[in-house]
């Protein structure tokens, strides 16, 4: 559904992505790890059109996407969720739900989506009037899940959903990932916590300055060597 071909991105002199290439398969949780300034957000915001690659292609459903203006990406059916939720904090919940519809035509469609948001995040309903900035961690990140839902994408990017979060909120994620997944949409998950993102994809891939140093299933990545000594500490 989503292909990245020999991708480079730079910020003025500075290049941060080397020629990348990765894969999601239609239905599929792909996670891409690293460490920090290895690239994985960069990769996110080229794909949404947030960055402008200075070389490659990007491909969605058949359709080569690279240099779309953002707003354009989610109408293709692209959507992220960023990293730190970026929530809009002087927005009710609802408000904020509201803006994940801002690319939608449907506002009937728009207002049964809301509802079910609120079926599926509890939390969200009792909150609905109170202000994004005054929600705990755990509940932002449900917001920012349900915001990015409330535009029915197709590809759901996910950066760093689990940051922040307490251990037992943790679960929580994965169940929302899962949920997401089984609900036919497909997702790439950029994980610092590369135990549970390996752990719950079919696929994964270890970034590092820029370019992909290893590829393969989640499975064979968890009990990789190298993965294991760099990523997960063992």
């Amino acid at each position: 559904m989503l292909r990245i071909e020999n991708l480079h991105v730079g910020y003025g002199p500075i290049e941060v992505l080397k020629g990348v290439s990765l894969e999601v398969p239609q239905g599929a949780i792909v996670a891409l790890i690293g460490a920090n300034g290895a690239g994985k957000t960069t990769t996110l915001n080229a794909i949404c059109g947030l960055v402008l690659p200075t070389s490659g292609k990007i491909t969605f459903d058949g359709e080569d996407t690279t240099g779309l203006p953002p707003h354009q990406v989610i109408r293709k059916g692209i959507v992220q969720v960023p990293e730190g939720r970026k929530v809009f904090r002087n927005l009710t919940v609802y408000e904020c739900l509201l803006m994940g519809s801002l690319s939608r035509r449907d506002r009937a469609e728009v207002a049964r989506d809301i509802e079910r948001m609120y079926k599926i995040f509890p939390r969200l309903q009792e909150r609905r009037a109170q202000l994004a900035g005054t929600l705990s961690g755990g509940e932002q990140q449900m917001l920012a899940f349900a915001r990015a839902l409330v535009a029915r994408p197709k590809v759901l990017l996910l950066d760093e959903p689990s940051m922040g979060l307490a251990p037992r909120l943790v679960q929580d994620v994965v169940d929302q990932i899962l949920r997401v997944r089984d609900e036919g949409v497909t997702v790439l998950l950029v994980e610092q916590n590369a135990e549970m993102a390996l752990a719950i994809s079919d696929s994964g891939y270890v970034l590092e300055t820029g370019r992909v140093v290893l590829s393969g299933s989640g499975k064979s990545l968890l009990v990789n060597d190298q993965v294991r000594d760099v990523y997960l500490g063992v």
